[in-house]
């Protein structure tokens, strides 16, 4: 069994590994993938065009999802973006529209200010890394997960990543959550219990 802070290194040298390949990628092959992800997305998930879609503010060269929520917003869902309330406490999702009113918050990442509290029925989530399993390695602050195991009903859990991001397995531990899907430049993955199965179009259809 490896020892908490065995893993806790190793984690923190692959998430150090992993950002420092997504940061190097030139503007012109990530715009590239994030074209194609954002094509995967709209075309295998048309059904949140009706739900509310947590997403987030993209950092440190993730892919951006900007482009899918406006198609999503189009076609009728309502969108939010999470807010750090405490330090080791769940996020909560708030109201986002464009020209809404923000302050720099953590990371100096826009929170809406004084909108509505939301509760997604599906959530973009940009991991570090992600393995065949369909866990994702994050930041270190654990804060999705805890947000995650805060939300019942589940909602739908998109990893959104690039293919560069992939490895074998993050060692999950108890408190890691699974993804539902994930959705890299080469297509919509469903998270199967023998691990990451291509899912076609229509992934929630």
């Amino acid at each position: 069994m490896t020892a908490p802070e065995d893993l806790s290194s190793w984690r923190q040298q692959e998430r150090s590994r992993l950002l420092a390949l997504r940061m190097a990628v030139a503007s012109e092959r990530r715009h590239r993938w994030n074209d194609a992800i954002t094509q995967h997305l709209c075309n295998g998930f048309p059904m949140l065009g009706q739900m509310v879609i947590g997403f987030y503010w993209p950092f440190k060269g993730e892919f951006d999802p900007r482009f899918a929520i406006r198609h999503w917003r189009e076609a009728g869902a309502r969108v939010a973006l999470p807010v750090v309330i405490e330090k080791n406490a769940p996020l909560v999702y708030r109201e986002w529209w464009p020209g809404v009113a923000t302050e720099p918050g953590v990371l100096n990442l826009p929170v809406p200010q004084g909108t509505e509290i939301l509760v997604p029925d599906a959530v973009l989530i940009p991991p570090v890394g992600f393995d065949e399993g369909g866990y994702r390695l994050g930041y270190g602050g654990g804060y999705f997960d805890r947000t995650l195991a805060a939300m019942h009903p589940q909602p739908k859990k998109i990893a959104v990543a690039f293919e560069m991001s992939r490895i074998s397995t993050i060692r999950p531990q108890p408190h890691d959550i699974g993804m539902d899907f994930v959705v890299t430049e080469l297509g919509v993955y469903q998270v199967m219990p023998h691990g990451l199965v291509p899912a076609g179009n229509g992934a929630l259809a």
